[in-house]
């Protein structure tokens, strides 16, 4: 019950999703969101792009879906700490539909999905808090926490809270290269929790892995990318630090993903000038999630990582960027013309 156990005492208490959000006075485009409304129906009020939404602080349980058409859309916390304003639910990828069409699924079970884009998040916190403990009858333990796919999406200051699958950074289609940044977020979580096809990059970002009560090593995996062969970049983490609440070498930094409905996936991830703590296997950073697709060859990088998780022992399992290499894997090389951190 840790999840639900922390999130009570961040917020407070749980308050159901209800009312309509209040519209800001003399002409903004502003809606304002307390508890005992509904983020979701501030959304769905929203008529156009480059509206913003306030989430005022409170716990707001509740599944959250923007669609396409709120393009340029602002969800914020009324107040800079994230702690302050939580959106969670707690659907796994095995959960059944209410309607007994099946199960939601991977991406389904999602607390909060975004396709719009020019999408920015900042001063929340999104939260999946499904535990596998309290339901040992459902075999797809995927729990997302956030689903974002669309080009040009921002995260700042967001806290992002799960286990398995905390973070789905998708495209809108196969054959597209959407863009996302992350900017002093905390993520945590323990199978994959950082993962998909998306160019995703992160700065100044917090990862953290959870402790698990099994026998099993590795206990998980940080990332896991599903970069598209044609994307010269996938998943960049530079001036990070990843922390562990489990015993030492008890995580691997990454793992390769080659979806079953797109085998020519060659997936990218580099992590440069990050602080890497013991949780994580030193000696063995990488693994496979199918003998088919061995880690070795697939696009995986590291660059002036510290700590004692980056310690360079067996070189033949930790490959290095050069200084030049590194120039291409930048987060303006990553994001093109696009800069939110100016």
């Amino acid at each position: 019950m840790r999840r639900r156990t922390l999130l009570t005492g961040i917020a407070g208490g749980l308050t159901a999703a209800g009312a309509g959000p209040a519209f800001a006075g003399g002409g903004r485009r502003v809606l304002h969101v307390r508890p005992g409304d509904s983020v979701q129906a501030a959304v769905d009020a929203v008529a156009g792009p480059g509206w913003t939404i306030v989430v005022h602080p409170g716990t707001y349980r509740e599944v959250v879906k923007v669609p396409a058409d709120k393009a340029e859309l602002t969800l914020r916390g009324a107040t800079r700490d994230p702690r302050d304003a939580v959106i969670v639910y707690d659907n796994a990828g095995g959960t059944p539909k209410p309607d007994g069409s099946g199960t939601y699924g991977t991406a389904g079970s999602a607390t909060f999905t975004s396709a719009a884009p020019g999408l920015t998040v900042r001063d929340l916190t999104l939260a999946n808090d499904w535990l596998r403990a309290d339901h040992p009858e459902i075999t797809g333990t995927q729990a997302v926490a956030a689903y974002t796919y669309g080009d040009r999406t921002h995260f700042e200051n967001v806290r992002l809270l799960a286990h398995q699958d905390t973070l789905f950074v998708e495209t809108t289609a196969l054959d597209t290269f959407d863009r996302q940044y992350f900017h002093r977020c905390y993520i945590e979580g323990d199978v994959d929790f950082v993962f998909g096809r998306a160019t995703a990059v992160f700065e100044d970002c917090h990862f953290r892995t959870l402790r698990r009560d099994v026998t099993f090593t590795p206990k998980g995996m940080v990332f896991a990318p599903s970069t598209a062969r044609a994307n010269p970049h996938g998943i960049l983490a530079v001036r990070c630090r990843i922390t562990s609440a489990a015993e030492d070498g008890a995580y691997k930094l990454a793992r390769p993903w080659v979806p079953s409905y797109e085998t020519t996936a060659w997936p990218s991830l580099v992590v440069r000038d990050t602080r890497i703590g013991p949780g994580i296997d030193a000696v063995a950073p990488y693994t496979n999630m199918r003998e088919a697709y061995p880690w070795q060859s697939m696009r995986f990088a590291e660059y002036r990582n510290t700590g004692p998780g980056a310690v360079i022992t067996v070189p033949e399992n930790r490959p290095q960027l050069t200084s030049g290499d590194a120039a291409a894997h930048t987060r303006r090389a990553c994001l093109g013309g696009w800069r939110p951190y100016a």
